[in-house]
């Protein structure tokens, strides 16, 4: 059977143990990855490949021995539970390995879970499923998530409440970000709500949002170039916790520094500047000068060699100590 649009929905969120194959395949891998954890997690729970209910199956193995797949949905567990066989990344030259595990697939044997790349309708691999009684295809396409599902992967992240703009803004995010990078951000509003019963706003999102985080590293740059000092904690603080790294701080603020050098030195920055922040920028390399820049990028330098070290200290104070020390030089 073919499913698509509310009903592959449906059944992704809550698949139908009577079916013993399903397959899954589109030509975004990091959409389809994301569909088949939740599926695998809404057959066997958040514990079943712990407590060892699913078997992952290469597809160069199943090639080689064909009755793998059929072995492991008819093995028994130690656990009790449903059971998943995986077979990742398959083609249409698996479909006649995996064909007669499909037609002796009982009830009470490990569903069996495929995941391919885009398949063509004449696809061998989807003609199996689509056309076999206990078994389901799939396609997963590069459309946005709906509101229905964005509220269900908040629901199941802990996000219960969210008030109308917070949602506004998530649908709006949905659109522009990958889907691996919108899951993350619903993951680090639930961990920023974690225990606030207030429902989540949009200037929570404002904060947390990977746009934010390149604007707050911006000021954050512009500050310390700029000598004020006083700006840099609370803008380490945001950035902290929107989980940038201070390795990354570190790289953002070397080819700040050195896009300030080549315009001090008379050469036009790659990639180019543009409008208020090429004037900015102009500004700030004035002020500094060629031999204070060179000074700057040597301190930076050696900083990252000791985030990168085996180096016992915190490597948040050394990028907030090394960004203070910048500051003073351009107050000089």
């Amino acid at each position: 059977m073919k499913l698509s649009g509310r009903e592959a929905r449906a059944f992704l969120a809550r698949p139908d143990p009577a079916r013993g194959g399903i397959l899954l395949y589109g030509a975004d891998p990091v959409r389809v990855d994301l569909k088949r954890q939740d599926l695998i997690a809404a057959l066997i729970g958040p514990k079943g490949e712990e407590e060892m209910r699913l078997t992952r199956i290469a597809a160069t193995d199943l090639r080689k021995e064909p009755a793998l797949l059929l072995d492991a949905i008819k093995a028994q567990g130690f656990f009790p539970g449903a059971r998943v066989a995986l077979v990742e990344d398959a083609g249409d030259g698996l479909a006649r390995a995996i064909a007669p595990a499909l037609d002796e697939w009982r009830a009470g044997d490990a569903q069996i879970v495929v995941t391919a790349k885009q398949l063509p309708a004449r696809s061998s691999l989807r003609k199996l499923f689509e056309g076999h009684a206990d078994a389901v295809a799939i396609g997963i396409y590069d459309d946005p998530p709906s509101r229905d599902e964005i509220e269900a992967e908040a629901r199941r992240q802990g996000l219960t409440s969210i008030n109308g703009d917070a949602m506004e803004a998530l649908v709006a995010l949905s659109r522009s970000l990958d889907p691996g990078e919108f899951r993350q951000l619903i993951t680090r509003l639930a961990l920023y709500k974690l225990g606030d019963e207030t429902p989540l706003s949009g200037e929570d999102i404002a904060l947390l949002s990977p746009a934010a985080g390149e604007a707050a590293l911006d000021d954050l740059l512009h500050a310390v170039a700029e000598g004020q000092s006083g700006r840099i904690g609370p803008l380490l603080s945001r950035l902290g916790a929107q989980g940038t790294q201070p390795v990354g701080l570190c790289i953002g603020a070397m080819r700040h520094f050195r896009t300030l050098h080549q315009i001090s030195s008379g050469q036009n920055p790659r990639p180019p500047l543009f409008g208020p922040r090429r004037d900015r920028m102009q500004a700030q390399a004035r002020k500094w000068g060629p031999h204070r820049l060179e000074q700057a990028i040597r301190l930076l330098v050696e900083t990252d060699l000791a985030l990168r070290s085996s180096s016992s200290a915190p490597s948040q104070a050394l990028i907030e100590r090394a960004l203070i020390r910048l500051s003073m030089l351009a107050g000089r």
